[in-house]
C-alpha cells in the first residue's frame, strides 16, 4: 500500500476509534445494578460522588441510587411528554431535566445557594454535588438523616414543604418507589463497602 494511502487508512481508523471512545464515554454505564461496575466504568464519577460526600455527608450508594430512579443514570433525560386527549403532544409536564432531574428553579435555587454559577443538570459532577446539597438541606430543614434513603428520595421528590405535609401519604405509588429506592441504595452501599479501598486508592486496574 502506497505510504500517503497507509496514513490515510491510519488516520480514518484513529477518527473511528476516537468516535466510538467517545460514544462510550458519553452514554449511559452498562452495569446499573452494580456500584462498583459503575464506577469502573465511569472512572471519574467516584471522585465526584466522593467529593459530594466529603462536603454534604450524603452517601454515595444515597447518590446512586437516587440518580438511578431519577434518569437511569442518562444525561440528559427529560420528564415525559404530556398529551392531550390521550395522543396529541402538548409539551412536557414539568422541566425536570439532567441526571437529577432537577426542575429550571430548583436548579436555580441551587446555582444561588452554593455560588455554582456554571452548574449544568447534565454534568454528574454537578448533579452530585446538587443531590448532596438537596440532602443536606432536606437534614437540616427537616431532620431527615442523610444516610435514609427513603425519606431523602421521598422529600426530593415531593419537596420539603410536601414531605413536611406529607403529601406523599396521598400516593401509594410514591412511597412504593421510595421503598425501591432504599433497597438500590442497600444494595449499592454492599458492593461498594467491597470495592471502597480500590476505589479510594484509585487504582490503574480501575
Amino acid at each position: 500500500m502506497p505510504l500517503q494511502a497507509r496514513k490515510l487508512a491510519q488516520g480514518l481508523l484513529l477518527c473511528a476509534s476516537v468516535l466510538i471512545l467517545a460514544g462510550c464515554a458519553g452514554g449511559p454505564p452498562k452495569h446499573l445494578d452494580n456500584g462498583c461496575k459503575i464506577f469502573q466504568e465511569k472512572d471519574d464519577w467516584y471522585e465526584y460522588a466522593n467529593n459530594s460526600f466529603k462536603k454534604w455527608g450524603v452517601p454515595v450508594h444515597v447518590q446512586l441510587a437516587i440518580i438511578y430512579q431519577e434518569s437511569r443514570f442518562r444525561s440528559e433525560a427529560e420528564a415525559p411528554d404530556d398529551t392531550l386527549l390521550g395522543f396529541i403532544p402538548w409539551g412536557q409536564v414539568t422541566s425536570a431535566y439532567g441526571y437529577a432531574q432537577v426542575l429550571d428553579s430548583t436548579w436555580e435555587w441551587y446555582k444561588k445557594s452554593t455560588g455554582n454559577s456554571g452548574a449544568d443538570r447534565d454534568d454528574f459532577e454537578d448533579a452530585a454535588d446538587f443531590i448532596g446539597w438537596y440532602g443536606n438541606m432536606s437534614h437540616k430543614k427537616l431532620g431527615i438523616s442523610k444516610w435514609d434513603a427513603y425519606n431523602q428520595y421521598l422529600a426530593y421528590h415531593e419537596g420539603h414543604g410536601g414531605w413536611k405535609r406529607k403529601s406523599y401519604k396521598r400516593k401509594p405509588w410514591l412511597m412504593k418507589v421510595a421503598r425501591k429506592v432504599k433497597r438500590r441504595a442497600a444494595r449499592y452501599a454492599a458492593q461498594l463497602k467491597r470495592c471502597k479501598d480500590d476505589l479510594d486508592d484509585g487504582g490503574w486496574f480501575w
